[in-house]
């Protein structure tokens, strides 16, 4: 049910811009966007809860990730997107570090009020170890990968801000990654959290902007990564 509410609210989205520039919109993208968002879902719930856990003591969801994770690499590999050009590579555009410091002191700074202001949870070196590696892999992977890339392929309308092209790409992809955290379906009702949303999506044109500046997701998932652990210590 969740799938099918977040879902339909990105479709409408979606839809609603394309509409105001039909010259400019794919709807066939989109389209496969959401396919994709399906597809990284079902890996997520291992195969909606029907693969076996295969390490049950695990208290974080490493194999749903892992499932994700190699979902994602086996799309990007496809030669209708390719590794590179959805960002997974080590390569930086010339000069484009020095450029994000100021993007990304900003982020820091926003995930160190973050942590200050909200309670953090308990520590455990499975939590430790998980939130360091698998969020940021691979949610930066999806989200900042090939469905960026998707939803720049069905919405082809641009302005340059900042030296970045920017288009309804990089807010669809932030609206959708807040959903994923504010939106939940649980005991046959649906239930909203907004501070969560804005939490997980006010950040994200910051990530964008570092994501397209440097041609790489890899300082993304640094990012990711360093603000789920900095708020299990502060």
């Amino acid at each position: 049910m969740f799938l099918l509410a977040a879902s339909a609210l990105f479709i409408g989205a979606g839809c609603l811009l394309g509409l105001a520039d039909r010259a400019r919109f794919d709807w066939r993208w989109l389209a496969l966007a959401v396919v994709l968002f399906w597809i990284n879902d079902f890996l997520l719930t291992r195969g909606f809860y029907l693969v076996p856990k295969l390490f049950p003591a695990a208290q974080w969801s490493w194999q749903g990730k892992a499932m994700a994770l190699a979902g994602t690499l086996a799309i990007a590999a496809h030669p209708a997107f390719g590794w590179k050009r959805v960002g997974l590579t080590l390569r930086q555009n010339a000069g484009s570090l020095r450029a994000s410091i100021p993007a990304i002191l900003a982020y820091v700074a926003y995930v160190a009020a973050l942590a200050l202001v909200f309670p953090n949870e308990p520590v455990s070196a499975e939590t430790i170890a998980f939130q360091l590696t698998m969020p940021g892999i691979e949610e930066s992977a999806f989200f900042l990968g090939i469905l960026l890339f998707a939803l720049d392929k069905a919405f082809l309308g641009r302005i340059t801000v900042f030296g970045v092209e920017w288009g309804w790409a990089a807010v669809l992809a932030g609206l959708l990654f807040g959903l994923v955290h504010g939106l939940g379906y649980d005991n046959g009702a649906y239930h909203f959290d907004g501070l969560n949303m804005l939490q997980a999506s006010a950040p994200s044109l910051l990530v964008y902007w570092i994501r397209q500046r440097t041609g790489s997701n890899l300082v993304p998932v640094i990012l990711h990564n360093f603000g789920n652990t900095l708020t299990l210590f502060v």
